[in-house]
Formats: structure tokens, C-alpha cells, sequence
């Protein structure tokens, strides 16, 4: 089945430049477009995508606020990765905390999109790597430790062990290399993580272990 994707920006060339990349890869189609954040929401509910390439500034309703609400929805809202000129981490970590699933920058060349785009769809996180450090360095780190959430009390040892490694930025390949299981094994327990933590993806863990403190900016892998 192909990847349905939406595109959300304000300049119809930007539009028109991404519909090209995405309509040039044999898996995935574009099924909607919009010019401001309400018709990227109201595309979300018609075209039904499972990727949105959403801008930060648009006229009407901003990208952030778009995320918002669309991922405030259902549980069958489509992943939305944040396609941006603008790295400042105030967008980055706005536009995590309002549920994006990956965060890149214009710059980015067709072949990185289209791998990130099939990322996203397959359920990874995604975000630039010259903003993931950054991140988490200064502003993750820089606010007040929030209260560790009870439900962390339900994961069990192996899988503490795996949202910690998740945390850091590890693949599912690389934790099960890391713990020597297999990679079925360690999506399972990916997959119960999230379920128990009531975590959309990995962006959300990565965000919460940080902010809790559970993990320290800095720390080894």
C-alpha cells in the first residue's frame, strides 16, 4: 500500500516542489494540499493521510496549532512531520510537545525527505540531526524537572531498560543489538512502552524522559 501524504505550506512553489519529489517515489502519493493550518486540519479529515508535511508560519492558524489539534483527534491521526526554514528550538520543542512525530529543515534533500516520510509512516520519530542535541541541551534541559508519571511504575525492567535506550535516540535495530534480542522482540516491547506511558511515538518518550529527568542531557548511550 502506497503512503498517502498531505502537504501543508503557504507557497504554492514549496507545494508544488514537494508534490514532485513524493509523486516521483513508486510507495507513496500525495492526497491533499493546503495554504494555512485550518485547511491542513480539514484535510487531515477528508483525505485521511498518513504523513502531513506541515509548515510552522502559515496564515489563518499556524502549523503548531494545527498539530494540535489534529493529533488532539483520534488514534487514527496521521503522523506529522514539521517542514520547516525555521530551526529556532522554540518551534522544535513547540511543535513536539503539540504531538509532531519529526521535525526537518527545507534544506533537506529529496532523497533524506522521502526516508523520513517513510520513517514516520512506519512509526519512527524524526528529527534533523543539527536540532536533536540542541534540543534537548537547551531547552529540554533548562526547565524544571517534571513529576515522574505513575504508569512509569507499570513498565518492567526490560522494558524500562528499552524506553531509557529509545530516550537516547537509539534505533530499534541498535537496542536490539545493544540487548542482544531480536528486533521483533524489541518492538513488541517499543509498543508496549508507548502503550503503557499513553505516548503517541518515540518523540513523545524522548521528550518525557528528559523533561522527568530520567535521562540527563549529556548522558552516555
Amino acid at each position: 500500500m502506497s503512503i498517502a501524504v498531505a502537504i501543508a505550506d503557504d507557497q504554492p512553489l514549496v507545494r508544488a516542489g514537494l508534490r514532485m519529489i513524493i509523486d516521483a517515489a513508486q510507495d507513496m502519493r500525495v492526497v491533499a494540499e493546503a495554504s494555512d493550518g485550518r485547511e491542513a486540519i480539514d484535510a487531515a479529515r477528508r483525505a485521511h493521510p498518513d504523513v502531513i508535511l506541515m509548515d510552522i508560519r502559515m496564515p489563518v492558524l499556524d502549523g503548531i496549532e494545527a498539530t494540535r489539534q489534529i493529533t488532539a483527534g483520534s488514534i487514527a491521526t496521521p503522523r506529522i512531520v514539521i517542514l520547516t526554514t525555521f530551526d529556532l528550538d522554540e518551534y522544535v520543542y513547540g511543535a513536539l510537545c503539540a504531538g509532531a512525530s519529526g521535525f526537518l529543515l527545507k534544506d533537506v534533500g529529496p532523497e533524506q525527505l522521502v526516508e523520513g516520510i517513510r520513517a514516520v509512516a512506519g512509526g519512527d520519530s524524526l528529527l534533523a540531526p543539527s536540532v536533536t542535541t540542541r534540543l534537548i541541551q537547551t531547552v529540554v534541559a533548562a526547565k524544571d524537572h517534571a513529576p515522574i508519571p505513575a504508569a512509569l511504575d507499570e513498565l518492567t525492567r526490560r522494558e524500562l531498560e528499552i524506553f531509557k535506550l529509545v530516550a537516547r535516540g537509539l534505533s530499534n535495530a541498535e537496542i536490539a543489538n545493544e540487548l542482544v534480542l531480536s528486533g521483533a522482540t524489541v518492538k513488541t516491547h517499543v509498543t508496549r512502552v508507548l502503550g503503557k506511558l499513553g505516548l503517541r511515538d518515540r518523540v513523545q518518550a524522548v521528550v518525557l524522559a528528559y523533561e522527568t529527568g530520567i535521562i540527563q542531557p549529556g548522558a552516555p548511550r
